[in-house]
C-alpha cells in the first residue's frame, strides 16, 4: 500500500493486492502465471466517503497518474480530477 496523495480534501492510496505473488512469479516460484492486481482508493475527506477503483477504472486512473508525472499539474487540477472520481463514492469511511 502506497500513499500517493494527501490533502485537506482527498487521500489517494495505491493498493497492490497480490504484490507478494507477483514477486514470487518474477523469481520463478509460481506454478501458474499471476496477473497483476492493483487498485486505487480515493477518500473524499469532505464527505467522509471513499471509492475503490480496480480493473479498467484502475488502469484509467493509472494513465492519469502517468500523465501527471509527465506534466506536473497544479493542486487545483489534481483536486478537480479527484473530485470527478469522488462523485462515484458511495462507501462511508469507517476506519482510516
Amino acid at each position: 500500500m502506497h500513499m500517493l496523495y494527501n490533502s485537506d480534501s482527498f487521500a489517494v492510496v495505491h493498493i497492490l493486492a497480490n504484490a507478494q505473488e507477483m514477486a514470487g512469479a518474477a523469481e520463478g516460484d509460481a506454478q501458474r502465471p499471476v496477473m497483476p492486481r492493483h487498485g486505487f482508493e480515493i477518500v473524499d475527506k469532505r464527505s467522509g466517503k471513499e471509492v475503490y477503483l480496480d480493473g479498467s477504472w484502475a488502469e484509467l486512473f493509472q494513465q492519469q497518474i502517468e500523465a501527471w508525472q509527465q506534466n506536473t499539474p497544479t493542486q487545483e487540477e489534481v483536486e478537480d480530477t479527484l473530485e470527478s472520481y469522488a462523485s462515484l463514492a458511495q462507501t462511508p469511511v469507517v476506519v482510516h
